[in-house]
């Protein structure tokens, strides 16, 4: 769906440039990335101080050789031997945990919240040509469906996990958002870097909103008459379809 392009900003160009994932996740990405920088910064200084951090290169050796020990012999793990091997890690971490995360999971309720766009399971076999089931297909479609698809006690089951699933929390904490930020540290720098990755997010948010009201882009509301939220950084509480928690939490 992209292609390198150094003419790019950040290096890449879509193949399809109405595909409002890609779109918001490039920019929550390149904040993220920017953020990264200037904490890592702060106290990585050059490529020696990262191989010199003893602490930093067992836990890169642990996540590698036993977190993914059936995967710790491929080429594409960083060596994690430079300052932009620690500051990519550090943005794929983050990433991942935050805003992939919400991208996946926030919109589960509602499409999933109609049992039939997404059945958790089969009652039946595929139907064999010339049998009672087959003909039935190809006579009443509907109602064969309606055999095979989840039975009512297991829909109540699915739908109450997926709506769960999907809710945010009254206490939630979104992506640039801290909780007694002075608790957290009290570097000066520091706090300046991650005031300026929220305000960045903040920025991020109102051009996704200016997105969703822009007609040429039709992917972004689709025929269901929805826009795409889901990469938005912020929301209330509850069934939302939007927001980017700091970290996964169940």
């Amino acid at each position: 769906m992209a292609v390198a392009d150094a003419s790019s900003p950040n290096g890449i160009r879509l193949v399809l440039e109405d595909y409002p994932y890609a779109m918001d996740g490039l920019l929550i990405w390149e904040a993220i990335n920017t953020w990264v920088q200037d904490y890592v910064s702060l106290y990585y200084t050059s490529d020696d101080t990262v191989i010199g951090d003893l602490e930093l290169q067992q836990w890169w050796k642990e996540l590698v050789e036993v977190g993914h020990g059936d995967k710790k012999d491929e080429p594409w793990w960083p060596k994690m031997q430079t300052l932009q091997d620690l500051i990519q890690t550090c943005t794929i971490l983050i990433w991942t945990a935050s805003a992939l995360h919400a991208s996946v999971n926030f919109g589960q309720y509602p499409y999933g919240g109609f049992i039939l766009n997404r059945p958790t399971l089969s009652r039946r076999l595929m139907p064999e040509k010339g049998s009672p089931e087959y003909d039935e297909v190809v006579t009443n479609p509907e109602k064969a469906y309606l055999r095979t698809v989840t039975p009512k006690f297991q829909t109540l089951i699915d739908l109450s996990v997926i709506e769960i699933l999907s809710r945010h929390a009254s206490d939630e904490y979104y992506l640039g958002e801290r909780d007694s930020a002075e608790f957290w540290t009290s570097d000066v720098y520091a706090l300046q870097a991650f005031k300026k990755f929220g305000n960045k997010l903040a920025e991020i948010e109102g051009i996704l909103i200016q997105r969703n009201n822009d007609e040429s882009l039709r992917n972004r509301i689709g025929p269901v008459s929805m826009p795409y939220t889901l990469l938005y950084p912020t929301s209330e509480e509850g069934l939302t379809f939007r927001g980017i928690p700091n970290s996964i939490s169940i």
